[in-house]
């Protein structure tokens, strides 16, 4: 078996990004469809005025050089070459992290975050809440090579990362993931409970659902309700979707440059709880690095396979074997979230926002990692 760690940096061919801008120059637009806002979609004007900055005004190299900022690696574990960030922290005690970013996203989800997390000092922090910070790219997204096959599920996910956090010599550590992630997270504990101090993850545990109704309070149904009534509940049902046939949808987000951006769109705007339009909770050049990183690595359709390989939605249970934090208790309750999880950390009060939140609030985030971790270290 291979083991090397290899130095990776991104080079973006310059044919790669000509032609993208010629498809950008040559979309052919829709008549908008009766209706008011979003209501339909994404409104034209909208995507039309964000394509136009994408093609004249968005800088993929300062980007791209952004990103090479951050040590990448790549290394061949179970059969794929897996992509991933490795940031090491100058404070000595510092816990070593491992983050796992969601669909449709990318490692880019934490280029806010890990600056706040290797070095506390220079954003007004402790110290002693440092963190190495290791960033996978989950197969399938961005650099790291799609499944060579079917049967890939969270767990398998997470038992690549134990062996990539074996490989790079870390015997204790901490796991961390939202959307996708929340999955993932807590497998990383169940495949390696000696070796993972805690699983951190932003929400999902302790959902509701119909089966709860019977035995919930009043106070816990109205939650329920007012779950059951969110945008990022009821938009665009992306799991039925890519389960059903993402090939199929793969075409045009492959071809396309306007209907991959239209997709990714859709979703952070369903995904924006904030209350606030989602230019001013995403910065635009953040949305389309992400976006670009989909495109140049070809990406759209091998990032489905988390919901064309599940029967269907379930939320995260998570795990008894470490202790369990999270970003938000609610809407999610507690007492439902106990019994899959050891929870120690359930604040009900954090600053909320974005689905996405450590692109949103990268600074709240980071702090309530240091304050979780530093109940398990």
């Amino acid at each position: 078996m291979n083991t090397e760690i290899r130095p990776f940096r991104i080079d973006i061919a310059q044919a790669d990004l000509d032609d993208l801008n010629d498809r950008l120059d040559r979309t052919r637009w829709p008549r908008p469809l009766p209706g008011e806002g979003w209501t339909r979609g994404v409104p034209v004007t909208y995507l039309r005025e964000l394509a136009a900055y994408w093609r004249d005004g968005y800088d993929w190299r300062g980007h791209e050089a952004r990103l090479n900022g951050f040590p990448q690696f790549m290394t061949e574990i179970d059969g794929q070459e897996i992509h991933f960030l490795h940031v090491r922290s100058a404070e000595p005690d510092a816990l070593p992290l491992v983050l796992t970013h969601g669909w449709p996203n990318t490692f880019a989800e934490f280029t806010r975050l890990i600056g706040h997390l290797t070095d506390p000092r220079a954003h007004g922090g402790d110290p002693a809440g440092a963190f190495h910070v290791v960033v996978p790219s989950v197969p399938g997204f961005g650099f790291s090579a799609p499944p060579r096959g079917t049967g890939w599920n969270a767990a398998r996910v997470a038992r690549t990362w134990v062996e990539l956090m074996r490989r790079l010599g870390y015997e204790r550590y901490g796991t961390q993931g939202g959307d996708f992630g929340a999955y993932v997270a807590p497998e990383v504990a169940r495949a390696a409970p000696d070796h993972v101090a805690g699983v951190y993850v932003i929400g999902g545990l302790g959902f509701p659902t119909e089966k709860d109704l019977p035995e919930m309070t009043e106070e816990e149904r109205a939650a329920f309700a007012w779950l059951q009534g969110q945008d990022w509940m009821n938009g665009v049902d992306h799991h039925a979707l890519l389960r059903a046939a993402p090939q199929t949808f793969a075409y045009g987000w492959h071809d396309s440059p306007v209907a991959a951006l239209a997709w990714m769109t859709q979703k952070f705007h369903e995904f924006n709880a904030s209350g606030r339009p989602l230019e001013e909770v995403i910065d635009r050049d953040l949305l389309l690095t992400n976006v670009s990183l989909y495109w140049f690595t070809a990406t759209f359709g091998s990032s489905a396979w988390p919901y064309y390989e599940s029967i269907g939605f379930d939320w995260p249970e998570g795990q008894t074997a470490v202790p369990t934090g999270v970003y938000s208790g609610p809407p999610g309750i507690r007492r439902l979230a106990e019994r899959h999880n050891a929870i120690l950390h359930w604040p009900e009060n954090n600053p909320s926002g974005h689905h996405f939140i450590a692109m949103d609030q990268p600074a709240n985030l980071a702090t309530d990692l240091q304050t979780f971790f530093a109940k398990v270290r």
